[in-house]
């Protein structure tokens, strides 16, 4: 089975740059898209009404956030948000069970510039670790998606500048370094827990993807008892279309 989570930076525009066609290169079973930016009846694709399984969150706020699952593999149930009304609004969580785990696709809340949206950032990273975890006590999980958070030294190409930036401040890296305690594994740190220059979004200031200065904020953590069936984990920098690349996972369904 291979998920492959990918923000997209707004679905419509992604599908003009090839999203349907790299997609079809790679050929996932299920695929999380984050920041569609869009509701359904906005987007006119057969490429996306052919997928037999869609669980779309948009945003209440048009052109903002929202998150999608498109299932080649029928779920056993879905839902969205996590039944918190303060954090589902903007469209950031959608889940669905399958047989032997359930697959948790998020766009987690970037804390903005000068660290504005921190407070609310972290309140939302305990909320988003309990809504795990509490998933976890009935199957194993799968959380896929836009992390914004570079979690070591070596998640991003200029660490020793941005301390105090969103996506690699002491109190985000914390809130990760806690979810992955509290019970997950970072699959592509598994596999390649030295590798260097590995990223997943790029600036698209000064060239930066073209230079490879870019940070890894899009994830993949599964429970610890699943660790048996994963294949593989990576990261497709060579896909374009969006400021972040795809990632995936091959796991034994």
């Amino acid at each position: 089975m291979k998920i492959i989570s990918w923000n997209v930076n707004g679905i419509r525009a992604t599908l003009g740059k090839g999203l349907a066609e790299q997609m079809d290169t790679l050929n996932p079973d299920v695929l999380c898209l984050q920041e569609v930016k869009a509701r359904p009846e906005q987007v006119k694709s057969e490429w996306l009404d052919a997928w037999p399984h869609a669980l779309w969150n948009p945003a209440q706020r048009p052109g903002y956030s929202g998150v999608l699952i498109l299932s080649r593999i029928a779920p056993l149930s879905t839902s969205l948000g996590m039944g918190i009304e303060e954090h589902d609004d903007e469209g950031r969580v959608t889940t669905m069970e399958f047989e032997s785990f359930y697959l948790v696709n998020v766009y987690t809340p970037n804390s903005k510039n000068e660290l504005l949206r921190l407070p609310y950032r972290q309140v939302w990273d305990a909320t988003f670790r309990a809504y795990l975890n509490g998933l976890a006590e009935k199957k194993p999980v799968i959380f896929c998606g836009d992390l914004n958070v570079a979690h070591e030294e070596i998640d991003l190409a200029r660490p020793k500048t941005n301390h105090f930036s969103a996506g690699f401040s002491d109190e985000e890296r914390e809130g990760f370094s806690q979810l992955l305690d509290g019970g997950f594994i970072d699959t592509y740190r598994h596999f390649y827990p030295d590798a260097e220059g590995a990223y997943s979004w790029w600036s698209y200031r000064a060239g930066a993807r073209a230079r490879n200065v870019g940070w890894r904020i899009d994830y993949f953590g599964i429970s610890p008892v699943l660790l048996p069936r994963l294949q593989a984990a990576a990261i497709h920098a060579d896909v374009l279309g969006s400021d972040h690349c795809p990632v995936s996972i091959e796991i034994e369904a």
